[in-house]
């Protein structure tokens, strides 16, 4: 649309978009293991033949604003499949729509696992608590039964994206988070005049379900009165100032009609986890450093350390798994390694491929 309407920078700002926070922000981040580990079956050929898909369309998308580049990405893509007999993407034409291929339930299944896995990382920014570490548990107010169907089919995203260990929806109307709403004078003085005063005192009987209905849409707020001939009066969410009441030991962020509450409390178990996933990253970075091939199984060293040996035992399994380690023991007086800090824990390790 925005091409027929001789929009191009509108255009280039939607690809931009779709490329930026939904391929490779999303799809690609949520697909790695799918792209690495196991064999070359049914889910991995899917993995990237979604992703084929989407590079050579876009080649053809963008070509009418970025003709090398386009024609750079649609030359190596076509070189390995030789899909299409022709020397440039020019030669093509122009891609249509599939409205088929459109699953609007999907798409709006994927925004609600974007806007949750958001607020919790902003969370996580804001106290501090690096995404490595894991977290027990978030609250999720479910505001119809679709939204609670929603939640349940991508429990598992939000948990994989944001490190936390469940996902518990709560009724819209529960007493464990509680809202309030003020009226935002800004855009509500505007509408009513007169009647402010009066709307900002029904505002504030609002319980935390009739909040959840203003900010997903249109409300009536004075019903009553309409069917006795007065004007209706409708407010949306922009119209409510939300006031969230504290939990000890939570921490609550807000978007629109979605809420979630993050438990952010560190139990022994959390903590070791957490140091056990830290370890895989430092050493993970030695393996890059040292230019190892992604499949080279090492043989790995630790110095001994009493505050983190609970930690690397407990997740041996799992940190050897990860960093594809054949050998994994603990030596008093170890010198020789990279010198690494776990959680400001110092720590020697030696890291040899095998």
């Amino acid at each position: 649309q925005s091409m027929d309407s001789y929009e191009p920078t509108q255009a280039g700002r939607a690809i931009e978009d779709f490329v930026d926070a939904q391929l490779s922000n999303w799809y690609v981040r949520l697909c790695r293991r799918r792209f690495w580990k196991g064999d070359y079956e049914h889910d991995k050929k899917c993995a990237y033949q979604t992703l084929y898909e989407c590079l050579e369309t876009l080649s053809r998308l963008i070509a009418p604003i970025a003709p090398f580049f386009a024609d750079w990405l649609f030359n190596n893509l076509n070189a390995v499949t030789n899909r299409f007999e022709i020397e440039s993407v020019h030669h093509l034409l122009f891609p249509s729509f599939n409205s088929a291929a459109i699953n609007e339930d999907l798409e709006k299944r994927m925004q609600l696992a974007q806007d949750t896995s958001s607020l919790v990382l902003s969370i996580r920014k804001k106290v501090n608590i690096k995404v490595r570490q894991p977290l027990q548990k978030i609250f999720i107010p479910g505001l119809d039964q679709e939204m609670v169907n929603n939640i349940k089919l991508i429990e598992n995203i939000i948990k994989s994206e944001t490190n936390i260990k469940e996902v518990e929806i709560l009724d819209a109307n529960n007493d464990f988070i509680r809202k309030k709403a003020k009226a935002n004078f800004k855009t509500l003085g505007k509408k009513l005049g007169a009647k402010m005063k009066w709307a900002a005192a029904e505002i504030e009987k609002f319980d935390n379900k009739t909040i959840e209905i203003v900010q997903s849409g249109e409300y009536l707020l004075n019903e009553k009165a309409v069917k006795n001939g007065e004007d209706p009066v409708f407010i949306s969410g922009e119209d409510l100032e939300i006031i969230t009441d504290s939990i000890p030991g939570y921490e609550i962020a807000t978007k629109a009609n979605l809420t979630v509450a993050l438990d952010i409390s560190i139990t022994q178990v959390l903590k070791n986890e957490g140091n056990a996933r830290e370890l895989v990253n430092r050493i993970q970075t030695i393996r890059k450093e040292l230019n190892f091939e992604l499949t080279d199984k090492i043989i790995v060293e630790i110095s001994e350390n009493t505050e983190l040996q609970p930690s690397i035992i407990e997740f041996k399994d799992y940190i050897c798994r990860e960093i594809l380690a054949d050998k994994l023991e603990f030596y008093p007086g170890l010198t020789k390694g990279f010198s690494i800090e776990v959680n400001e824990i110092p720590l020697i390790v030696s890291v040899i491929k095998k």
